[in-house]
């Protein structure tokens, strides 16, 4: 394809997605585009022209496109800073900088809370498909498993005996956020 042709391309795609048309609404659900784009079931007559005629679903189908084409997520990875070692941990976060885990005291004990960052690449897919995780420390325990809720966020009680920081301090420094992968048998 030479320059002209994808410049063309590039200014029908932006004409279409810019149009407005009253009373548009979505006019094909997510799991009928999402089989379109992976080609497990192609778009008859009707969906087509609905597809052609609705400019708020053709832009619907391609954020869709955008999503998919986003790299998955397969895990983060964090480590106890020199200065979190004086006094309470309060918070960790992930060397990329897309999770956070919050630590407040209940009592005698802790509350661990992993946090995911809204603007993370990966966010709109995990908050859509919710899928298990897992917070291990250095040396491979479980510090909490479940799913985010709606504000991105999953909690559960401390489940060691000593609290974060000397936890940390004697697990290896480390800690991971991991997506729970499916037991296959």
């Amino acid at each position: 394809m030479n320059t002209t042709d994808g410049l063309e391309r590039k200014l029908r795609e932006q004409l279409l997605l810019a149009r407005r048309v009253e009373g548009d609404r979505l006019m094909l659900a997510d799991d009928v585009l999402g089989a379109a784009l992976d080609g497990s079931r192609p778009l008859n007559p009707n969906e087509r022209a609905a597809l052609a005629l609705s400019p708020l679903t053709m832009r619907r189908l391609r954020q869709l496109t955008i999503d998919r084409a986003a790299p998955a997520w397969t895990g983060s990875a964090g480590m106890l800073r020199a200065a979190s070692g004086s006094g309470p941990l309060g918070e960790l976060a992930t060397d990329d900088g897309h999770w956070a885990l919050h630590f407040l005291p209940q009592g005698a004990s802790w509350q661990v809370i992993l946090k995911l960052a809204a603007d993370a690449p990966f966010a709109p897919q995990l908050m859509r498909d919710q899928p298990m995780l897992r917070v291990v420390d250095g040396a491979g325990a479980i510090i909490l498993q479940g799913q985010l809720d709606a504000d991105g966020e999953c909690e559960n009680a401390w489940p060691f005996g000593t609290a974060p920081a000397p936890h940390f301090q004697q697990a290896g420094a480390a800690f991971a956020v991991q997506p729970v992968k499916a037991d296959r048998r």
